[in-house]
């Protein structure tokens, strides 16, 4: 048996690494679809068939009876194209570049010598030694962002107490009767459609949910019950991540959230901020479904190996991704803001 020094044996417990929480994909519930025939370059088309608008009034459909209806006005279905270009992603990016490309690699007698499992050498794609869990880590933890980005693209904001851009005070927080009842407002004036749970749905800050969660008008309804037995109501003072674990392989499970005003809440620590009027903005996402879309050529992300290795001194590994994302319909989605600490 070989033993690293720099792992002896009386300081060998191994500590929890922490990490960001990876539900947005869960949250979001994208649309995702698969053609392992196309190559990165190549596009996938999805379709949006459009409903007619402009239903008129009682007289305009009114038709008199020598009137003739004929059939030189007619009206065809209509769609709107989604295409998504499939790119190649890569991980891990290079610590001085984010946008360089980078590998991970390892000494094999480093692995050798070590007490930990630092690299099953005879399994190529994701396991649970330690540095397949980085490459896993890198890859889901850029794809978690990499979703909460695209539904930033919005142009639909909403500042809390629903000032301009340009009127925002580091004193600002978002609350419930002016700010949440307003963006639900929004969402259902355009005709959102909700989850199957008849809700639309909040991705937040844990700075956006502690503003929400302070609000005195959140409290109240905290006092009472919720289901039988439950005293008080325990759905809303169990969180945003209730009932939410890892299973023993690491594999983040769906939280339950929780439920209020129409929307159910859920609590994001791999969310970004905005600066606005010079400002830090923490942001909650409220969207319906298929508001987000991704195509998806060849397999799922895997760990691929350099065979340059100096004669099998290394490993050196990625994780390759051949897909698209894309919005699929931004006024699905409104940003919500606060500002205050």
């Amino acid at each position: 048996m070989y033993i690293d020094a720099a792992f002896p044996q009386m300081l060998g417990a191994e500590l929890f690494r922490p990490h960001p929480s990876y539900i947005a994909e869960m949250v979001f519930q994208p649309l995702i679809v698969w053609d392992f025939s196309k190559q990165p370059g190549e596009t996938i088309q999805l379709d949006r068939y459009s409903f007619w608008g402009s239903p008129g009034t009682k007289e305009n459909r009114e038709r008199e009876a020598a009137e003739t209806i004929g059939t030189a006005s007619s009206r065809a279905i209509t769609k709107e194209k989604v295409l998504v270009s499939l790119k190649e992603y890569t991980g891990p990016a290079d610590p001085t570049d984010p946008a360089a490309p980078s590998t991970f690699k390892i000494p094999k007698l480093t692995i050798l010598r070590a007490q930990r499992m630092l690299w099953d050498m005879g399994v190529a794609g994701f396991h649970q030694s330690i540095g397949s869990l980085n490459l896993l880590d890198d890859y889901r933890r850029w794809r978690d962002r990499v979703w909460i980005n695209e539904a930033l693209k919005t142009t639909n904001t909403y500042n809390a107490g629903a000032k301009a851009d340009g009127s925002t005070l580091a004193t600002d927080k978002f609350n419930i009767t002016t700010d949440l009842l307003t963006v639900v407002e929004r969402l259902r004036a355009r005709s959102v459609p909700t989850f199957e749970d008849g809700n639309y749905r909040c991705l937040c800050s844990p700075r956006f949910m502690k503003h929400l969660r302070s609000d005195s008008a959140f409290r109240e309804v905290a006092r009472y019950p919720g289901f039988p037995g439950m005293q008080p109501n325990m759905a809303i003072y169990g969180g945003p991540q209730m009932s939410q674990y890892n299973t023993p392989q690491g594999q983040p499970v769906m939280p339950s959230g929780f439920v209020f005003e129409g929307v159910r809440f859920f609590e994001s620590t791999n969310m970004p901020t905005a600066t606005v009027n010079s400002l830090t903005a923490n942001l909650g996402i409220f969207f319906g479904p298929q508001a987000l879309g991704m195509g998806v050529g060849g397999p799922n992300a895997q760990v691929l190996l350099n065979n340059n290795d100096d004669f099998s001194r290394f490993v050196i590994a990625i994780w390759p991704l051949y897909a698209g994302f894309e919005p699929l319909n931004l006024d699905f989605i409104e940003v919500g803001r606060t500002y205050a600490s």
